[in-house]
């Protein structure tokens, strides 16, 4: 075994999420975190990485649990985990690119210093690390409530494994992060309800409400998966600090269902299902005063993909759901529409 494959190995151990493990909690688990919500089907591979195992692994096909369980567990791999060879190969293929846990804080905090008004609110970076400040978070300016800033959405665009949303581990070194520690959004929601929520039952609803306040959207079914798996086990890391014991299975349902909505499966130029777009036969009739003269059969393209326009294509736009203001699911495209029925983010 070369250094290499020991270093793997190692890093495998600490960060790797085993879909049987999942399944053991509760079958019902890993079903729900395969869900694309759009289409009742599973989410696709929408990778050619796993073609080499049989065509059950077409980039096409859905994503089944048995491919991903018993022998073929260790199929799915965090990107840490994978070889550079693969690694590399992702990034020429699709541009798979992970920041590593310090560069993803250092913009989160962006985003925090505008809704504070204020920098370092959570933590102080310290080079490629970060001192996490000790006093709870405050909140002073009129309207910025506790509340406000849980409820307050917040979407990762082509989230791969979604560092910027869970940071239970460095995407680029597999090194495991302390709960307390974690630089996530969705973390830094957790802490503001940890903070505030003495009562259990209000633990409990923030915590979902957090939960539901952040989306992220990915094209390739593997890396969605890790994604969802992630934002599953740290939740389940945040109740077990809380309550120090296991959640219960229909919590996890809950969590899972609320997980397959928030984070979802999207060819991000077009807001379809990947692959959905497709040709159609268009049939031209010329209709004279008593009969009809001749039908003529044509072959035409999506018309979004051949004028590029969002709002045209005939795949299948996803849906999301708005937990907050419509209390339903709605396309992804409205949002790009300037409505502002959803809310403010």
């Amino acid at each position: 075994m070369t250094p290499e494959q020991d270093k793997r190995n190692e890093i495998e151990k600490r960060i790797d999420i085993i879909e049987d493990d999942i399944s053991k909690i509760n079958p019902s688990l890993l079903k729900l975190l395969l869900q694309d919500k759009t289409t009742k089907d599973n989410i696709l591979w929408c990778t050619k990485d796993y073609e080499e195992n049989g065509p059950e692994y077409d980039e096409h096909t859905q994503i089944k649990i048995e491919l991903i369980t018993g022998e073929h567990s260790n199929v799915i791999q965090p990107r840490a985990a994978k070889s550079k060879a693969v690694q590399e190969m992702r990034v020429r293929k699709r541009a798979e690119v992970f920041t590593p846990s310090w560069v993803c804080n250092a913009q989160n905090s962006q985003i925090d210093n505008a809704w504070f008004g204020k920098e370092n609110v959570f933590n102080i970076p310290d080079g490629t690390g970060w001192k996490v400040t000790e006093e709870a978070i405050p909140f002073e300016e009129k309207g910025k409530t506790w509340k406000a800033y849980v409820d307050a959405k917040r979407l990762e665009i082509t989230c791969g494994e979604a560092p910027y949303l869970v940071s239970r581990y460095d995407t680029t070194t597999g090194d495991l992060i302390p709960v307390y520690e974690r630089i996530g959004l969705f973390d830094r929601k957790m802490r503001v309800v940890n903070e505030n929520c003495k009562e259990d039952a209000d633990w409990l609803k923030w915590s979902k409400r957090a939960l539901q306040s952040v989306y992220g959207y990915e094209f390739q079914g593997d890396s969605l998966l890790i994604a969802r798996e992630n934002l599953l086990y740290d939740y389940m890391d945040y109740y077990k600090d809380r309550f120090g014991t296991e959640p219960p299975i229909p919590l996890l349902k809950e969590i899972a269902n609320i997980i397959a909505w928030n984070l979802w499966q999207m060819d991000g130029m077009k807001c379809v299902i990947p692959y959905s777009c497709h040709d159609y036969e268009f049939i031209s009739n010329q209709i004279g005063m008593i009969e009809v003269f001749g039908n003529e059969a044509e072959i035409r393209h999506c018309p979004g993909c051949e004028k590029n326009s969002i709002h045209e294509h005939n795949g299948n736009y996803c849906k999301i759901m708005d937990w907050r203001n419509l209390k339903k699911s709605i396309l992804f495209v409205t949002m790009f529409e300037g409505s502002s029925q959803h809310g403010k983010i």
